[in-house]
């Protein structure tokens, strides 16, 4: 299960090189997944340098609250300290996080891996205008093409699991979510979910 989700992971980064209006015959896919390893190993490293930042956030807070003295100081230091509490929970959280990325670049050196992402990137460029028809029928006042490119290539490839790879449209649901998670925002997760939920209610 973990390969397949980094394998997704990776397909995503691909088709982000991509452009709609070029076929997917002219793509050099290798040199795509190639391009695709080098932004995850890019992505690793900005995770983790964010969770030292916050951890210096919190350090500094706290140092803060050391240096102010006095019972007028009281609300000050409290304020300080709980700033330093908050940004450490943040960058505890970010920090567990980043650690498991070093894994999935592990994992995605491995033939099966790169194999999926490949499989997957060409399944969505061979049929993309079929997918884009699909969703833009559930799309509900909106079009496909209105959307930022990230939210686009998440649709389109969990579209393409249910379809061509056979995986539960609950799972490819989750998983398109926790690609929205890394590399989206708020607002683009819970569009997906709910695109993607009223996909599998017209599908079955």
């Amino acid at each position: 299960m973990q390969s397949r989700s980094v394998a997704r992971e990776l397909a995503l980064l691909m088709l982000g090189q991509t452009s709609d209006r070029v076929p997917a015959a002219d793509l050099a896919l290798d040199g795509l997944l190639n391009q695709a390893l080098s932004t995850l190993g890019q992505h690793v490293r900005e995770a983790l340098d964010r969770s030292a930042s916050a951890l210096q956030e919190a350090q500094q807070h706290l140092l803060d609250s050391e240096l102010l003295d006095g019972q007028d100081q009281l609300p000050r230091v409290r304020a300080h300290l709980q700033e330093g509490l908050t940004d450490a929970e943040q960058a505890l959280n970010q920090l567990s996080a980043s650690l498991e990325l070093p894994r999935l670049l592990l994992l995605a050196d491995q033939e099966e891996v790169r194999r999926g992402a490949l499989d997957r990137a060409r399944s969505v460029l061979q049929r993309r205008e079929v997918l884009d028809q699909r969703l833009d029928g559930v799309m509900e006042g909106w079009r496909l093409t209105r959307l930022p490119r990230i939210d686009r290539d998440i649709l389109r490839l969990a579209a393409a699991e249910i379809d061509t790879f056979g995986t539960p449209p609950a799972v490819a649901c989750n998983e398109a979510v926790e690609l929205a998670h890394r590399y989206s925002d708020d607002q683009g997760r819970r569009m997906i979910n709910g695109v993607l939920r009223r996909l599998i209610r017209a599908a079955s």
